[in-house]
């Protein structure tokens, strides 16, 4: 169990990790002050604050976390009407051994507070290194496999329970660009790979061959999602997802529409036009699979009801607040929070109960010319903001620049989902705590841009994959052994995705 007692914080520092911070933030959250929405320039590491204050325990997701990551009262009763916040985790095992709680046992929530305080920031070891980008990391729903898809054909798969060992080493096929997306079905048998093609391959990861050369060594089936009037290679996916149940896929292209293919039928179910520009991101936004989120480069967040839209083709809602593209789209897994990754810089965190029925109001047209495949963000756009933001809060500090870049949700049962993290152009992994917005950690390490990373479902670790080729573990508190300096030759190209 990776759980130390408070007298140990003094060694954190030392570890990349500002656990005095942590406790500060935690007693402010807990003992119902107000907190001012968090936003910060990429090129400082330090929080600046607006003046745009909320009351962090009014609103539900607050409410939520708080009973999920929250120590139970009585584990942190001082004397009658007071509590002591942050609870340290020698007391907490005290008045558990006392039965405070009249449970005898932690709950969930008590094993959430511990182990959220300990972040996986140690490190990083090396997992891997290729002479590509790494466009693409996850671990599956289980933790013990890990899919990392680099830019030159290559997805590997690794064993994480066995040392790290490659499962499979698949060399993909018909490969347009690069590897865009993969997706892993729950039961991991097989896995999904996208490119710049209507095509989407799928290859069964359970068969014995480790070496898995498309229709050399192994049959990579072909799902094609095109019509017959398509004229082709006529557009690509940028994102493809499984359903829980692993029956269907759903894709966003780069003709701005929302693909949904059955997998037992082995034909494509739905097409959608769903935006007005590329959908960079879809997702399914809980496991009856019933809603589906989508982002897109005209800057605007969908929710589609499967149960109703394929009679009306119109969307169940619209979001609005960001500025620019959506990169990626993280569903908390309730079917009503979702987090967004934004070319403004921005991630912006959403309740879809506030949604309108259609875009009702435009932010003012930019007075500047940029791109951000290859320009920096404009210093003028950064203290814009959008007439009629609809998110509820919004995460600055990172980059979003060159590519697609993720952000996810921290872990349910480790963390009780109490922080947000995403990769960053500026080659880092930032760490946010998604009630108050503060950023409590940066993992760096690689010499170019953080596209994916992923934290183990059950454990302190995380791993993040960039275009330096590096795919790296971190973890809390680590291996035991230390870690070795990387150094190679980097991939560079002047096109991005």
């Amino acid at each position: 169990m990776y759980v130390t007692a408070d007298e140990d914080a003094i060694a954190v520092d030392e570890m990349g990790y500002s656990m005095s911070r942590l406790e500060l933030e935690s007693d402010v959250c807990d003992s119902g002050k107000t907190i001012p929405e968090v936003s910060s320039s990429s090129s400082s590491s330090s929080s600046q604050r607006s003046n745009r204050p909320i009351n962090i325990l009014d609103h539900d997701i607050a409410q939520i976390t708080k009973l999920r990551s929250g120590p139970h009262e009585l584990l942190s009763h001082v004397e009658p009407g007071r509590t002591d916040l942050p609870v340290s985790t020698v007391k907490m095992l005290a008045r558990r051994e006392g039965n405070y709680s009249g449970r005898g046992r932690f709950s969930s929530a008590d094993c959430c507070h511990v182990l959220s305080r300990y972040l996986p920031v140690n490190g990083p070891w090396l997992v891997d290194q290729m002479n590509s980008r790494a466009y693409v990391s996850q671990f599956s729903a289980d933790g013990s496999l890990f899919v990392a898809g680099f830019q030159g054909s290559h997805i590997r798969v690794y064993n994480v329970d066995k040392g790290w060992k490659v499962q499979k080493n698949i060399l993909a096929k018909s490969l347009r660009w690069t590897i865009t997306d993969t997706s892993l079905s729950s039961d991991k048998r097989y896995l999904v790979y996208a490119s710049m093609s209507p095509i989407v391959h799928i290859v069964n990861v359970g068969s014995a061959e480790t070496e898995s050369r498309a229709n050399i060594s192994e049959i990579h089936e072909g799902l094609d999602f095109s019509a017959e009037d398509d004229g082709g290679y006529s557009f690509g996916f940028f994102s493809v997802k499984f359903s829980t149940d692993g029956r269907e896929l759903v894709a966003g292209s780069s003709d701005d529409s929302i693909y949904v293919y059955d997998l037992n039928a082995n034909k494509l179910s739905l097409r959608i036009q769903a935006h007005t520009s590329d959908v960079n991101t879809v997702c399914f936004a809980d496991e009856s699979g019933h809603l589906i989120y989508s982002g897109s480069d005209d800057a605007l967040c969908k929710v589609w009801d499967r149960r109703c839209f394929i009679a009306k083709g119109k969307p169940a809602g619209v979001l609005m607040g960001h500025l620019e593209g959506i990169t990626f789209i993280d569903s908390r897994g309730d079917g009503r929070y979702f987090i967004s990754n934004g070319k403004d810089q921005a991630i912006k965190l959403w309740d879809i109960r506030g949604m309108s029925s259609n875009a009702t109001c435009n932010p003012a047209y930019r007075n500047y010319e940029w791109d951000y495949r290859w320009m920096d963000y404009p210093p003028q756009a950064k203290d814009l903001k959008h007439p009629c933001d609809q998110s509820i809060f919004t995460y600055r500090g990172h980059s979003v620049l060159r590519t697609l870049i993720r952000c996810y949700f921290s872990p349910a049962y480790s963390t009780g989902q109490k922080y947000i993290y995403t990769g960053s152009h500026n080659s880092c992994v930032y760490i946010y705590d998604l009630v108050s917005g503060a950023q409590v950690a940066t993992l760096k390490h690689h010499k170019s841009p953080v596209r994916d990373c992923s934290w183990h479902p059950f454990y302190p670790m995380l791993v993040s994959s960039s275009w330096d080729g590096d795919v790296v573990k971190w973890e809390f508190p680590g291996a035991g052994e230390a870690p070795s300096p990387l150094s190679k030759k980097r991939v560079r190209s002047r096109y991005f995705l």
